[in-house]
């Protein structure tokens, strides 16, 4: 049988001048702008041309544009090679990439996967955690795509792996790898924050985070380990789920203490 893996990652801008159409796309999602889509259209375009200097300025500094479409098919490449290693029965697996709010987005991909013309379709976001602005979002996408373009597969879908042992283990090495050297570090994980009443309406991002970090710090077994979870990223005059990444990292810093910081909601760069 021939199986498709779709990956599913948020996506960036691949040059200078499309950080805003990126930013827009991001903050035009109803899954992270709850709005009747004439206000959330004012916002987003309001929102991205605010941050769009800020965020050139950054992309910049990582030589111009987001390396996440390079990392992410790096990543498809490596999980396609060892499907088919791997494989018990005589399947075939081809992994295609899908980013949300830039190329390739899904109604371009769905092309190559129909001429791939697989028995069965495996959807994967590359966000360890579910929520509905993330997962869920892409998710949707690519179920609305295929419904217009009256493309009906067998389809099953991996929604999340907060405490997989193979995603702990990954950041244990590399916490390990930089905590070795150091002394009275602190250690900060980081998610994408959200707004609460996401959370309060049910989403189980927030909680899955936590499980995440709870089991590494486990795993970690460091004896007084000094950490703590954050988010980032707010936007809007929504209250969001905290502490702010940014308040932990201004205020360690102003007590001379080295921090480790580990992003913990992606699997790949963000």
């Amino acid at each position: 049988m021939k199986k498709a893996v779709i990956l599913f990652n948020l996506g960036g801008p691949d040059k200078l001048e499309n950080v805003e159409p990126f930013l827009f796309n991001l903050f035009n999602d109803p899954a992270i702008l709850n709005l009747p889509s004439f206000f959330r259209y004012f916002l987003a375009k309001l929102i991205s041309n605010r941050r769009a200097p800020v965020a050139k300025k950054i992309y910049k500094e990582l030589g111009g544009s987001s390396p996440i479409l390079k990392l992410t098919e790096d990543q498809s490449n490596i999980l396609e090679k060892k499907l088919n290693q791997d494989q018990v029965v005589n399947d075939e697996y081809k992994c295609f990439v899908v980013m949300r709010c830039w190329h390739p987005r899904a109604e371009e991909v769905i092309k190559n996967v129909k001429s791939y013309a697989p028995n069965e379709i495996i959807l994967m976001p590359l966000y360890p955690q579910y929520s509905a602005a993330t997962s869920g979002s892409s998710i949707k996408e690519w179920k609305d795509v295929c419904k217009k373009n009256n493309y009906n597969i067998k389809t099953s879908t991996i929604c999340c792996y907060p405490t997989d042992i193979n995603f702990i283990n990954a950041h244990t090495k590399e916490i390990i790898k930089k905590i070795k050297e150091i002394k009275n570090f602190k250690l900060i994980f980081s998610a994408h924050g959200l707004p609460e009443r996401n959370i309060k309406k049910g989403d189980p991002y927030q909680w899955q985070v936590e499980q995440s970090v709870n089991k590494i710090v486990e795993n970690l077994n460091y004896e007084n380990l000094d950490w703590v979870l954050s988010y980032q990223s707010r936007v809007g005059p929504l209250k969001w789920i905290g502490p702010s990444t940014d308040d932990i990292i201004v205020k360690n810093s102003k007590l001379g203490k080295p921090i480790v910081l580990v992003p913990i909601a992606f699997v790949s760069e963000h």
